[in-house]
């Protein structure tokens, strides 16, 4: 691609109160293999009152007589992060083809735009002009983490915490429905119109289901990565797990394909539970027994991986409480309208 008019490939960053990781995560991305005249990007922030603004506008001046890709900081009038995309786009020099999510608390290695370009040109060269966008792999992040992050990458490593989408580890490179940090062709974004602003949550979902509709292809590739800060209170996780939930069924209000099977599992086991309990069935307890069987093993396995003796229970009780506020969460998407959340977007 000719980077002679500038750069071909813009990372677009919606933040909100990210000051404990943003450094990191535009650390990153400053040091890419890539030449730095390929590559921008753009912080798109929502209104942070903890320091993030600044703590950017000093990368931003560290970095501008430097050898690294351009940034640049945008106030985000609509807070959200399909706002802040949204408006990136017209913020975005007419040489940029190709956009990648990101989000403050995520990191990536030094390879990762190389290798994103290696799986968009692989995944090009099956699905040709239709390709619309090419998701990665979220992975740990680096460093020793313990406590209540430990149980939630427990969990969300477990087949039992996720269906297949954003924390779905996966081999290869191939077609998908719901890829995670997708690097879209922009102009294939811009003939949907951009993401919904009205999803406060699961809005990249809601775009790759357009997308699809659209006639559109969309691919994942395991071989380039992101890193997450996960929750690290299970009050936080409990939120994430209802909100995710909530605006789920929003989703699936738009878009009835985008349904799993699995995310309803809890719902079933909970209908099946009370139907043996009011057809007053002599054992209608065993579900209550196998469910707690099948999370204990879960912990105990992510115990024996990692060494964390306390995941043998941590793992479990995150479950449970994933799959309580995920299924609150589905029922609440129902009779209310979605509002920000109270934590970091």
């Amino acid at each position: 691609m000719d980077t002679s008019d500038g750069p071909f490939i813009a990372t677009v960053i919606p933040v909100l109160n990210e000051v404990m990781h943003i450094e990191a995560c535009l650390n990153g991305l400053l040091n890419q293999t890539v030449s730095e005249t390929s590559h921008m990007i753009l912080v798109m922030d929502g209104g942070s009152t903890d320091g993030t603004v600044s703590l950017v506008e000093q990368l931003i001046e560290q970095n501008k007589d430097s050898s690294t890709p351009r940034i640049e900081l945008h106030h985000n009038p609509g807070k959200t992060v399909a706002h802040g995309r949204n408006l990136a786009l017209t913020h975005l020099p007419e040489s940029v083809e190709l956009i990648i999510e990101l989000i403050g608390h995520a990191t990536v290695e030094a390879t990762h735009i190389q290798q994103r370009l290696d799986a968009w040109n692989a995944s090009e060269k099956k699905e040709g002009v239709t390709l619309a966008g090419v998701g990665c792999r979220v992975v740990q992040r680096q460093g020793h983490i313990q406590g209540v992050e430990q149980w939630i990458e427990g969990c969300i490593s477990s087949p039992l915490g996720h269906s297949d989408g954003q924390f779905s580890q996966f081999t290869g490179n191939g077609p998908t429905r719901i890829p995670a940090f997708v690097m879209h062709r922009r102009t294939s974004v811009e003939s949907v119109n951009g993401w919904d602003e009205r999803f406060i949550t699961s809005q990249d979902s809601e775009l790759s289901m357009r997308l699809l509709d659209a006639g559109y292809s969309l691919y994942r590739d395991a071989e380039p990565t992101v890193s997450m800060v996960k929750r690290t209170s299970l009050k936080q996780w409990w939120r994430m797990g209802h909100r995710y939930g909530f605006w789920r069924t929003k989703v699936l209000l738009k878009h009835p394909k985008r349904a799993s099977a699995v995310e309803f599992l809890p719902l079933f086991g909970l209908v099946l539970l009370a139907g043996l309990f009011f057809s007053e069935q002599v054992l209608w307890w065993l579900p209550i027994p196998l469910y707690s069987a099948v999370i204990m093993f879960e912990g105990i396995r992510h115990a024996i991986r990692t060494g964390s003796l306390t995941s043998v229970l941590g793992v479990p009780l995150c479950l449970v409480m994933l799959h309580t506020s995920f299924t609150i969460g589905l029922a609440d998407g129902l009779v209310r309208k979605g509002r920000p959340p109270k934590d970091r977007k």
